[in-house]
């Protein structure tokens, strides 16, 4: 059962990973796009602006995801490895 949880983790940090993408797209062509908030009127520099930001945020963020798992399984097979050696 545990297994179970751990491979939809997984799954679920694919997905969360890619909607977080697509999320920092929209972002951007809506600051490039968008309408006068605040007195700015966004265009191509806050677009880009946004884009860097978001991606440099998703990328860091998936990361941190992906290297909770690799810990997880890196520890999972380290304690596999010592069973075996002391089975044999």
């Amino acid at each position: 059962m545990r297994d179970f949880f751990i491979r939809s983790f997984e799954m679920l940090v694919g997905v969360i990973v890619v909607v977080m993408g697509i999320a920092v797209l929209i972002g951007a062509v809506g600051a490039m796009f968008g309408g006068n908030m605040m007195g700015t009127g966004g265009g191509i520099l806050a677009g880009l602006a946004v884009l860097v930001i978001g991606g440099i945020y998703v990328v860091f963020m998936g990361g941190i995801m992906y290297l909770g798992l690799g810990i997880y399984q890196n520890t999972k097979r380290t304690a596999e490895l010592l069973e075996r050696s002391r089975a044999g």
